[in-house]
C-alpha cells in the first residue's frame, strides 16, 4: 500500500515538525516518529479507523493532539491531513472529494 500526499497535508506535517522542533529539541522527530507508527497502523488496517465522512477516515496520532485523516484509493492511501486536534473542526473539508 502506498501512501500519497495531498500538497497542504505535507506543508502541515512540516510545519507541525517545525514547530514541535522549536519548542523542544528532538519533540520534532519524536511527533515524526508517532506520525509513522500511526501511517503504519493504517497500512496494517486501513478501514480500521474511525470513518468520519462516507470515504474518509481519522486515525489518532500518540502522544500528541494530532490525526491523520486519509481516504482509501485503490490500493494507496491519500494523506488528506494531517490535523491539529485543537483546530477548528472539520477545516479540512474542502480537501476531500
Amino acid at each position: 500500500m502506498k501512501f500519497n500526499f495531498l500538497d497542504i497535508a505535507q506543508i502541515e506535517l512540516d510545519d507541525s515538525f517545525q514547530y514541535h522542533e522549536f519548542q523542544q529539541q528532538d519533540l520534532g522527530y519524536r511527533f515524526l516518529k508517532e506520525i509513522k507508527n500511526a501511517l503504519g497502523r493504517i497500512s496494517f488496517y486501513p478501514s480500521g479507523w474511525q470513518k468520519i465522512t462516507k470515504n474518509t477516515r481519522r486515525c489518532l496520532v500518540k502522544n500528541f493532539p494530532y490525526c491523520v485523516i486519509y481516504q482509501i484509493k485503490n490500493d494507496d492511501i491519500l494523506i488528506v491531513a494531517i490535523a491539529n486536534l485543537h483546530r477548528k473542526p472539520e477545516y479540512w473539508k474542502n480537501r476531500i472529494y
